[in-house]
């Protein structure tokens, strides 16, 4: 049984499709088969039945009693002789009378024995049986009362030959057989070919699939109609969304290496001249003057921070959806500005921010949503003038951060969320370029969206709109226990 399970699943689906279909045909053919022959046999013999009661009276005499020593004269009632049958009397010691008008001797058996043995002139018992030389009969006993010759009690047995009848239920098995046979090898054929229409975006899907494993081509697609919505047409479409995903990802895994080592290239550059500087004087023996090394040293400690904060940024774009949201929680935007805000005034000492906070809860990760905030108020820091003043304000879930500085070109704003993109005004700054990208991908995973645009009277606005969230219960102090003094 183990080997037959493993050989069909061993199998092509449209092969076991096929079988399944000709198996459930030929159970259904099976059962309507066997079915329809046992309502032939049932029929047939009561019609067979009919004719033996019928043949009652044509078996016995005028006078009610079986003619076994001659045969009975020509009468009125010749019409009631019997024709193409058997007739016998059986008595309860077993001996039989036959006439000469039957067509033979009818075996006797127990079950003829007991119905003279019941004595009921109203049942009679069908069975099938033989005659003495073995030809298949149907056979009627009918209790008749006390023979006149030997005064024993005696039933009349009458009996027609089942030749006929199985015959026709030999050819009506024959017949059925062939059809059903006929229906299960068509319902086969029909399967494997329906199977085989039905399987064919499948085979198309597979050889997409072993394409894409071969040649890693994710540029493949599967054609769908628009307007099948069965699982076949489904899951073309989830392989087509998949690839286009595949690839998408693929193509900004590429650009980001590009570009994290077009920008990574320029500070390990700056780093090494530095360092080869210093490595010299030291082997030389010509130390630089005090003023030239400490620059040295602080154009390496810049370029360190830079390649660090680079560094940080590329690690905060690599980490995937599922990193990010085991971290998600209701945080209060309002203490997450405050804390940017904080921090935003120690790297611009020399600048005024005048900051407005309401109230508002949303789901987001803390630390990102903090990096974000972060991210455009130092954009605002580096690019205000000093002693500017930069506005904050947070008002039904919307913030806004306006500066006063130079403001960004109306060609440049699409490009200013980026990866790497840096203004050309600004490629002298200190930054990755990285700042505004980190942001927008911060605030559209928190279900949120973010815009810079031009403010009114100079300098740019950034608004950043969060959805809300439910106000998280207050903490409850912990009970003290009342032994405590």
């Amino acid at each position: 049984m183990n080997s037959v399970a493993r050989r069909y699943r061993s199998l092509p689906i449209r092969s076991r499709l096929a079988l399944l279909v000709a198996a459930a045909v030929a159970f259904a053919v099976a059962a309507v088969s066997v079915t329809c022959w046992f309502i032939v046999q049932g029929k047939l013999y009561d019609q067979v039945n009919n004719d033996l009661e019928k043949m009652l009276g044509r078996g016995v005499g005028p006078d009610g009693v079986v003619v076994c020593a001659s045969p009975p004269q020509k009468n009125d009632n010749d019409e009631f002789q019997p024709r193409n049958g058997y007739v016998q009397l059986v008595r309860q010691d077993g001996t039989t009378c036959v006439p000469r008008y039957s067509e033979g001797t009818v075996k006797v058996t127990g079950s003829d024995k007991a119905v003279i043995k019941a004595a009921n002139l109203r049942t009679g018992t069908y069975r099938n049986g033989t005659d003495e030389e073995g030809n298949p009969v149907r056979v009627l006993t009918v209790y008749k009362g006390i023979d006149a010759v030997t005064s024993q009690p005696a039933a009349l047995m009458v009996a027609t030959s089942l030749k006929g009848t199985q015959s026709t239920l030999n050819e009506l098995a024959l017949i059925l057989l062939l059809v059903s046979g006929v229906g299960v090898l068509g319902a086969g054929a029909a399967g494997l070919a329906v199977a085989r229409a039905g399987l064919r975006p499948v085979d198309k899907l597979t050889e997409a699939v072993e394409h894409v494993a071969r040649t890693e081509d994710l540029g493949i697609r599967i054609p769908v109609d628009d307007d099948a919505e069965d699982e076949v047409a489904r899951l073309s479409r989830s392989f087509n969304s998949m690839t286009s995903s595949l690839a998408s990802s693929r193509d900004l895994q590429q650009q980001l290496i590009a570009d994290a080592g077009h920008e990574l290239r320029t500070p390990l550059t700056s780093l090494r001249t530095n360092i080869e500087l210093l490595t010299r004087s030291e082997e030389t023996g010509r130390p630089l003057p005090e003023a030239d090394r400490k620059a040295l040293l602080a154009s390496v400690k810049a370029q360190v921070t830079e390649l660090a904060s680079l560094i940080g940024d590329l690690q905060e774009l690599s980490r995937s959806e599922g990193q990010r949201g085991e971290r998600v929680q209701v945080v209060s935007l309002e203490d997450t500005v405050e804390a940017a805000l904080r921090r935003a005034r120690l790297r611009g000492p020399e600048l005024t921010i005048d900051a407005s906070l309401e109230p508002w809860y949303t789901r987001a990760e803390p630390a990102a949503l903090e990096r974000a905030v972060v991210n455009i108020l130092d954009n605002a820091v580096k690019f205000s003038p000093e002693g500017g003043t930069i506005e904050v304000r947070l008002d039904g879930g919307v913030l806004t951060v306006r500066d006063h500085g130079p403001g960004i070109p109306a060609e440049e704003l699409p490009h200013v969320f980026d990866r790497f993109w840096r203004s050309p005004s600004a490629r002298a700054l200190p930054g990755s370029g990285l700042g505004l990208s980190i942001v927008a991908r911060t605030i559209e995973q928190s279900g949120g969206q973010v815009t810079l645009d031009h403010a009114d009277g100079g300098g740019t606005v950034a608004t950043v709109r969060l959805p809300g969230a439910p106000t998280p219960p207050p903490e409850t102090p912990e009970r003290q226990d009342p032994r405590t003094p």
